[in-house]
């Protein structure tokens, strides 16, 4: 199986982890910086070159797009690209497009009737107040709709700090969420990794001292567990609802069950890995193996 990994740096524990495993399960593998792809459009024939190369990217039989948050427009047209010439993705991008959308992924996940916080989004300052109320009252969680790692993500306590937080955001020409904070898992989240249609890692988060966010990239800690039922199909409906074969999804323990937070199309599973042992590039690789043979690419 001839596979192609769109990774900015091939160093990176996640992308690094896929290149060895597959290799060592005997495929063809490559991992390429999408910002060094070029596109070349014409008549009936899309192609990727990538450096200063005189021949395509072509001939792989599956491609697995890993798109950092920094680069997604060009990414996401670089895995459009692979599309249009019909190669089977893993994650396409509409898809990832949806789940970088912290706004979009939310309002999929309603219509479907996917339990989320409570969650707002105004421009009036003049509707502050209510806002404030609608998600259940102060504390308030308060999100740029494109934050990665925590980045961008704020625990307001006062009113004057959500007015001041907000209006400063929305003179820099951003939008942000009023989200309601859930108490009981201040500090503690869940991470699923979700293959195909199924969950096939999870693990419990917990913030350093000090910190409300519960990312591994902040100095969280993460133990391995097995997803109560409830938990597993909500991780496995929101995955599917955004339309992501590959997905991190996290979700909040309330009192009422499992909220989603928000689904991640580019997880990076160092921090799995280490807590569950579980081999957790091998079931990427091999699903995209099974996925290509599934859905062999067009000519």
């Amino acid at each position: 199986m001839r596979i192609l990994i769109l990774s900015r740096r091939r160093s990176l524990y996640s992308t690094r982890r896929l290149v060895e495993t597959a290799r060592g399960m005997g495929h063809a593998i490559r991992a390429v910086d999408p910002l060094d792809c070029y596109l070349h459009l014409g008549r009936r024939s899309p192609s990727i070159y990538f450096r200063d190369a005189m021949h395509p990217l072509r001939n792989y039989d599956v491609v697995i797009p890993r798109i950092g948050a920094s680069i997604t427009e060009y990414g996401l047209a670089v895995v459009n690209q692979f599309d249009m010439m019909g190669v089977p993705l893993i994650n396409n991008s509409q898809p990832i497009a949806r789940s970088r959308d912290k706004l979009r992924s939310l309002q999929l996940l309603t219509r479907h009737d996917v339990d989320i916080p409570r969650t707002v989004i105004a421009r009036n300052p003049g509707q502050i107040q209510s806002a404030i109320k609608k998600v259940g009252g102060l504390p308030v969680v308060l999100k740029l709709i494109r934050e990665t790692q925590g980045i961008g993500v704020m625990l307001a306590e006062k009113t004057e700090q959500v007015e001041s937080i907000i209006e400063t955001v929305w003179n820099l020409g951003q939008d942000i969420l009023i989200q309601e904070f859930v108490k009981e898992s201040e500090g503690r989240d869940i991470r699923a990794l979700v293959v195909g249609d199924r969950v096939v890692a999870a693990m419990r988060r917990e913030a350093r001292v000090g910190e409300f966010r519960a990312n591994i990239h902040r100095g969280a800690g993460a133990t391995a567990m097995k997803l109560p039922p409830a938990y597993e199909r909500a991780a496995l409906m929101a995955a599917r609802v955004v339309g992501l074969q590959l997905a991190g999804v996290d979700l909040l323990e309330s009192r009422h069950g499992p909220k989603v937070l928000e689904i991640n199309s580019s997880p990076g599973f160092e921090g799995l890995e280490t807590a569950t042992g579980i081999d957790v590039a091998r079931t990427v690789i091999e699903y995209a193996v099974t996925f290509a043979e599934a859905h062999p690419r067009n000519a």
